[in-house]
């Protein structure tokens, strides 16, 4: 399938070592690229960082009180800097990632990613035990579980 740049058949995933190494082109969706490659592989758990430029990043910040993210989009970034988890809930992959990114003006923005529309390269280290997320009652969001 064609992406956004043009590219058809380009080597995309790299097996390595500990994991995998995924380059993803300009207009990719972060987290459907990687719980398509949870599904494909059956990874049981991973943990994963990544750099580059963002055409939109979406940051969520947590309110305790409404128990859901509160949205904020950024366009047109640089991402110094995103972690992350690859783990299953309800029998679906979820990933959980955490990021840094500045604008044209060296303004930082960091905190809980929502979604991220990219160019960049990510290194996915996997892990042989399956980790599961699961809601807790007591703070209402999804926490990782080890089993």
């Amino acid at each position: 399938m064609p992406n956004p740049s043009g590219e058809t058949g380009t080597a995309r995933l790299i097996k390595t070592p500990t994991g995998y190494l995924m380059v993803l082109l300009q207009g990719d969706n972060m987290f459907v690229e990687l719980e398509a490659l949870m599904q494909n592989e059956q990874i049981p758990s991973a943990s994963f960082s990544a750099f580059g430029f963002a055409r939109l990043a979406t940051f969520g910040f947590f309110d305790f009180v409404k128990k859901q993210y509160d949205p904020g989009s950024f366009e047109n970034v640089e991402m110094a800097s995103v972690i992350g988890t690859l783990a299953w809930k309800d029998g679906k992959p979820s990933v959980h990632a955490h990021g840094v990114d500045c604008d044209h003006r060296f303004a930082s923005v960091a905190g809980h990613l929502l979604a991220l529309e990219v160019g960049t390269g990510i290194t996915i280290i996997v892990h042989a035990q399956k980790l599961e997320r699961r809601l807790d009652l007591m703070i209402g969001a999804n926490l990782l579980i080890i089993q």
